[in-house]
């Protein structure tokens, strides 16, 4: 191996688990050097067959490595294999003048008498170590997610570091909240800049003004003080905004499906899940902050009083928060039952307010459930949904590809919903910065016909509201 010590080049030892986790990693260090040892190369063919995402990453990769490879000999793979080789992979518009460089020799075994090299992780720090020896002038790094790995390497004294590349957000609490409280004196300045108008008992304001720069379609503003004006932001162009005053679903004359709003974001949650012009709908939150109830409310109002959709599908991630229950029999909808106990609680919920006795209550429960299909994950790629409300649930287990491929199965006349709770996170090497919520709330901030709100409040009882904050 001829690693070439040009510059400030640094060289990138990846472990196993970041080809797993992010398949197109190798081009994600830009003019830096990569490593790949031969235990890693040997862990990917195990975890090649299957269903999983995680062998569908691995397969990628093979694709990704064989396509480097091609036509290289001995004498070019020795001297690394330029990045750029691949002209149509991903982030081909930034400098990929590093290489990649494959363990083609034994090297000696440097760890300490108590860390056998026949275990992976050990073999991967037994890598570095030679490395590290054999090219001092070279900064050598481990990149791993997992942290046992890296505290591993930091007690050898070797460089470690997480991935990153995967992150949306370098801090969640950047992430787009999608309220913003206007100041108080804010009809006192621009009152008089501003144009209002009605059209079909709705109200609209024109403004033209700088503090529009910082505005997003479909945001939320309002006051704080007792002229409780709440608006959404129509349109944003430039300093130009169109704001429409929202309807107030705290009132029980506009009752969604039996349900009222119970606070301010929750009155605007209301408004954009049955808004038919807003296709993408996020809803963050914690524990009883209403995100399933409401959108579940406003999919059954949209589905049987409006006939907007034709049926409410709801999937989520099957991540146990314990123990694995192992198999499940029956159908898909009955191996998904186990998972739906938010769906069947608050269909109970919204069952009991259609009927004044039992027998009308189980009437109307069978009814719902017609009409409410829970769907696997497993079987969604492919598919092609029309006129359907689609409801993700639990949707901070997914990554962004997963996200990806649900909401691309979306076709004319449908509305997704993606609910979560980001301080929930029970998938491995998931985090609140790299999850797919984050993700796809960042990147439909801009987009004319997806909104995105933060339930703060809980409102499901004082017991869960005090655990909440406490525990």
């Amino acid at each position: 191996m001829n690693i070439q010590s040009t510059g400030n080049k640094k060289l990138f030892v990846l472990d196993t688990n970041i080809l797993m986790h992010d398949p197109s990693s190798i081009f994600r260090f830009q003019e830096h050097n990569i490593f790949i040892p031969m235990i890693v190369l040997e862990e990917l063919d195990r975890s090649k067959k299957g269903l999983s995402e995680v062998s569908q990453n691995v397969r990628q990769v093979s694709r990704f490595l064989d396509e480097l490879i091609q036509g290289a000999n001995q004498k070019t793979i020795n001297d690394g294999l330029l990045l750029s080789r691949i002209e149509h992979g991903p982030n081909t518009d930034s400098i990929l003048d590093g290489r990649l460089y494959f363990q083609t020799s034994q090297l000696s075994s440097l760890l300490p008498d108590s860390m056998p090299g026949h275990i992976a992780d050990n073999s991967i720090l037994n890598v570095v170590l030679a490395l590290v020896k054999k090219h001092p002038d070279v900064k050598v790094v481990l990149v791993s997610k997992d942290i046992n790995m890296r505290i591993k390497a930091a007690a050898l004294e070797l460089n470690a570091e997480d991935y990153h590349n995967d992150q949306t957000l370098e801090d969640i609490d950047l992430l787009y909240s999608g309220a913003t409280a206007l100041p108080n004196d804010f009809w006192d300045v621009h009152g008089n800049k501003m144009k209002s108008w009605q059209e079909e008992d709705r109200t609209f304001y024109k403004l033209t003004d700088a503090l529009v720069t910082d505005w997003y379609p479909n945001q939320y503003l309002y006051m704080e003080n007792e002229s409780n004006f709440e608006a959404i932001v129509r349109f944003c162009d430039g300093e130009t905004a169109t704001l429409e005053l929202v309807k107030n679903y705290r009132n029980k004359h506009n009752n969604t499906w039996g349900i009222t709003a119970k606070n301010r974001e929750q009155n605007f949650a209301l408004n954009v899940l049955l808004d038919p012009d807003i296709d993408f709908v996020t809803l963050l939150g914690t524990a009883g902050t209403g995100k399933t109830l409401l959108a579940l409310a406003a999919g059954l109002t949209l589905t049987m009083e409006h006939k907007t959709y034709q049926e409410i599908i709801m999937t989520r991630e099957t991540v146990p928060v314990g123990e694995d229950i192992g198999f499940l029999p029956g159908t898909e909808e009955e191996k998904m039952a186990p998972w739906m106990g938010a769906l069947i609680d608050n269909l109970e919920l919204l069952g009991s307010r259609s009927g004044s006795n039992e027998w009308e209550q189980g009437a109307s429960h069978n009814i719902l459930m017609n009409r409410v299909k829970i769907r696997s994950l497993n079987f969604m790629r492919g598919r092609t949904f029309l006129n359907r409300y689609l409801i993700i649930d639990e949707a901070q287990n997914l990554t962004s590809k997963q996200m990806k491929t649900l909401i691309t199965r979306a076709g004319p006349g449908t509305k997704i919903i993606c609910i979560g709770n980001l301080s929930q996170i029970d998938t491995p090497y998931l985090t609140a910065t790299t999850s797919g919520l984050t993700y796809v709330v960042d990147r439909f901030k801009n987009w004319q016909h997806g909104a995105h709100i933060t339930l703060r409040r809980g409102e499901r009882s004082r017991l869960a509201d005090y655990a909440s904050d406490i525990l």
